[in-house]
């Protein structure tokens, strides 16, 4: 079995991930649902024939050294995939991440309306979250894709890997994927400060030098997006925080309190008909937040956010409570994502009633700062 014919089966299939496993046949993500593909268990020499027919010498003495490695790999104009490969107590396994050749828009995603406001922006953080497998790539690539489709600017992409590839249309972009063309993504966003950008893109804010960079980039007048590995936006701001020493804690709070321009949380939940949609929980850098942020308050922002949404902000129970409405999804899901990411009373109020729940939850999301 050749690797090339499964991942040519992955797409037919429309399928987000495939799935590698010494012991275990080929398994296929679709619509979220894991669907093993009708063939005899993978040998640990078969796995990694398949792995190593894709990957340069330097990726395969990197993953021998490491038992562990991430790269992008593509086949023609239609064929690109993120792969992590790793190692298990059986053998070699990986997961291969479909990355569509098109870039769709804000508009194609159903994205909040309030997200081509934020690409509007001269300065500021804003920060993507979400588990992985949310969707965080494809919304971030949208949203570089407006900034390049509307605006003349200089936009430098810092990616492990490069996932999306962009042409240049009104701006200038330069994507850097960290291991092939720099260090690390501290080193790149180092030197991103030196190379006149007006917009920086940071694959993953992964550790402190990273982070307090990002910080500093977006507080010496350039938009930062980055992404975290968070679930709500009040998580995103802790998570940055704890980063860093107890005395540092202070002085990270007054330049987030400062740079910080939004938190967009998503999270894909499965439609009625077939595929997935984003569900997103919004919080903008308004004086308000900013002063919780300061003074450390931040269990109060989810107040805030439910108070702000005239000017575009969300939480995630609204927004689910709204795809219930427009018959988007189901009662059913809508309960499952309450119950592990939202509060209990969102959970009883969804159990007692969700569709007037629903109508009472949505309110207008298109509004401006």
């Amino acid at each position: 079995m050749e690797i090339t014919d499964l991942l040519i089966f992955t797409q037919k299939n429309n399928a987000s991930d495939l799935h590698l496993s010494t012991s275990n046949p080929p398994v296929l993500r679709v619509h979220g649902e894991m669907m093993p593909y009708k063939t005899d268990p993978l040998t640990a020499d078969s796995v990694k024939n398949m792995l190593y027919s894709i990957m340069t010498e330097q990726q395969r003495s990197d993953y021998e050294r490491d038992f562990e490695l991430d790269f992008a790999i593509s086949f023609g104009e239609n064929l690109r995939f993120r792969v992590n490969a790793f190692n298990t107590f059986n053998g070699p396994a990986a997961v291969l991440r479909a990355i569509p050749n098109y870039i769709q828009s804000l508009e194609e995603l159903g994205a909040p309306e309030i997200l081509k406001h934020l690409c509007q922006l001269h300065k500021g953080l804003i920060l993507l979250t979400g588990p992985t497998g949310s969707g965080k790539s494809t919304t971030l690539a949208a949203m570089v894709n407006h900034i390049n489709s509307n605006f003349a600017k200089h936009i430098i992409t810092i990616e492990d890997p490069i996932e999306f590839i962009h042409v240049s249309k009104k701006s200038l972009i330069n994507q850097r994927e960290v291991g092939r063309n720099t260090k690390s993504f501290a080193k790149a966003l180092r030197s991103a400060l030196r190379e006149d950008p007006d917009v920086i893109l940071v694959g993953e804010l992964r550790d402190i030098e990273t982070i307090q960079l990002a910080l500093t980039a977006a507080e010496t007048g350039h938009l930062v997006l980055g992404t975290l590995h968070t679930n709500s936006a009040p998580k995103t701001i802790d998570r940055v925080i704890d980063v860093f020493p107890a005395d540092d804690k202070e002085m990270v709070r007054a330049m987030l309190s400062v740079s910080l321009e939004a938190v967009v949380t998503q999270t894909l939940l499965k439609r009625k008909d077939k595929g997935r949609v984003a569900a997103h929980e919004i919080m903008l850098g308004t004086p308000a937040v900013r002063n919780l942020i300061r003074e450390g308050k931040v269990p109060q922002l989810y107040s805030l956010i439910q108070m702000g949404s005239k000017l575009g902000m969300r939480t995630m129970k609204e927004s689910v409570f709204e795809l219930v409405s427009q018959d988007i999804i189901s009662e059913q899901t809508a309960r499952a994502v309450l119950i592990t990411s939202a509060s209990e009373d969102s959970e009883d109020q969804l159990r007692d009633s969700p569709k007037k729940m629903a109508a009472s939850a949505v309110r207008p999301a298109n509004g401006g700062f």
